[in-house]
């Protein structure tokens, strides 16, 4: 997690991340009830994996973003 927030700089952090970041929080604060935080946890992290891969796949970077 370390050096994941540190190569994104802070445009980058807040354009990409944080809305794919609040919409798996969402998704897991109203669907996972697990009734163990660790699975909870778990089922959150996959989410943010899934949505941030789909984003990047229907909306790949464009050359001059780098």
């Amino acid at each position: 997690m370390f050096r994941f927030l540190h190569s994104l700089t802070a445009g980058e952090l807040f354009r990409q991340q944080i809305p794919v970041f609040a919409l798996s929080f969402l998704i897991a604060e109203f669907f996972y009830k697990f009734h163990s935080f660790a699975l909870e946890c778990a089922a959150f992290l996959v989410t943010w994996y899934v949505l941030d891969a789909v984003l990047h796949w229907v909306m790949p970077k464009s050359p001059r973003e780098g």
